[in-house]
């Protein structure tokens, strides 16, 4: 079938073809996008966080405040209830091992290899614990030792302890020979050496590109806010919850919880009540996708059936030359391929343009062209379904109508 009756027929309407295309472009560059950024959402919510889920509590809470000669007073305070209170929920039948750590990084930090952050320099996430924070994470240790109780310090939580477990990456990108293990680093100008490394560890909020960057120092952090990491007896998850609340409230009943950000809660809650704002923009993402699609859609199915009313005249003429229905149809499809053909070129530039502006002012990665190029294909396959019911009805235009 020859393209250029097509294309005069598509001059005499300028208007409605600029429209049907820009409309394509702006469809195809919005859904790219948010194909893109659905997808990371979602591989971010998939992925291992590197601890062992199953059985694992979360305990967060405010301590109530305490009357001291001085700053460091309040501090050995504080840290006696912290102990109080682990040796509490440790004696419990159905908690299986537990933990003083604030149970995610409290502020990220620079790690190098040279004092005063000269050389290569490495961002990570602290961890505060004590010597049962990896075994009570499930966290599994590559190489190394886990921290001596004697090098377990207390106070207010800083990086600079002298040992230090790094997860896999953090070791990696320090030392790329491998030979991690014993070797000292500056983490913000203070020397620390590696005595374990870790296979796995998220960070909180899971920045790219250093979201398994972390960093476990031995130190029971003492503040108003302590966490503890409970790993509950197989099966007995819900039972554990209950018997670590009523304990530490018959040690001190003054003591807040405020859920949904605190409280006691296994691991797996709070995880995911902790993506439900990511949960929330992938659905409307999604959302706005179906809608986007639909639109243009519709658009392309009005635009064809006006054209085919406009030229009932002119089919039945065809018609009464001898072109057969499937010519007719193949009319319209070709017709509709070449229009979306425009408005996917216009759109994958705009794609990109778009990218780069989201990747400028919200720090949002490279769009790769494999998203782009299923944007392609759906608006494509889009477009022959919407055209598919108008040109079926053009074909059926009988002979006839050429005479009247």
């Amino acid at each position: 079938m020859s393209i250029y009756p097509i294309l005069a027929a598509l001059k005499r309407h300028k208007t409605a073809v600029f429209l049907i295309v820009l409309q394509i472009a702006l469809t195809l560059a919005i859904v790219a996008n948010a194909f893109f950024t659905i997808g990371q959402t979602i591989e971010q919510m998939l992925r291992p966080t590197g601890v062992d889920e199953a059985g694992l509590i979360i305990v967060l809470q405010k301590l109530p405040p305490q009357a001291g000669e001085n700053e460091a007073a309040i501090i050995e305070q504080l840290d006696s209830l912290q102990l109080t209170d682990l040796e509490a929920i440790r004696k419990l039948p159905d908690v299986q091992d537990v933990a003083a750590s604030t149970s995610f990084p409290l502020l990220h930090g620079d790690l190098s290899i040279e004092p005063d952050h000269k050389g290569k320099i490495v961002y990570a996430a602290y961890y505060y614990g004590d010597s049962r924070l990896r075994q009570a994470l499930g966290l599994h240790l590559v190489a190394g030792r886990d921290f001596f109780e004697s090098e377990i310090k207390h106070g207010q939580g800083a990086p600079g302890s002298p040992v230090v477990i790094v997860s896999k990456p953090v070791a990696d990108a320090l030392f790329p020979d491998g030979d991690a293990l014993g070797r000292s680093f500056y983490q913000d100008g203070k020397i620390a050496t590696i005595v374990g490394i870790v296979e796995r560890l998220e960070t909180q909020s899971g920045s790219e590109p250093w979201a398994f960057n972390t960093v476990l120092e031995p130190l029971r952090a003492d503040g108003y806010w302590p966490g503890y990491v409970v790993r509950a007896r197989p099966g007995r998850t819900a039972e554990a919850i209950h018997a670590i609340k009523k304990a530490l409230m018959e040690i001190n009943p003054v003591r807040h919880m405020p859920l949904p950000w605190a409280g006691i809660q296994a691991f797996s809650d709070r995880r995911y009540n902790g993506m439900a704002e990511d949960r929330g923009m992938a659905t409307l993402m999604g959302v706005v996708c179906v809608v986007l699609l639909s639109v243009t859609a519709a658009g392309i199915v009005g635009l064809t059936s006006f054209w085919v009313g406009q030229r009932t005249r002119q089919i039945g003429v065809r018609r009464a030359l001898g072109a057969r229905r499937v010519d007719i149809l193949r009319y319209f499809q070709l017709e509709n391929m070449l229009i979306t053909a425009g408005g996917v070129i216009l759109g994958t530039l705009l794609a990109f343009e778009l990218n780069q502006w989201l990747m400028m002012h919200y720090e949002m990665a490279r769009l790769p062209a494999l998203s782009v190029g299923i944007g392609v294909v759906v608006l494509f396959v889009l477009g022959q379904l919407a055209v598919l019911v108008p040109a079926i009805r053009a074909s059926h235009v009988p002979p006839v109508v050429a005479t009247r």
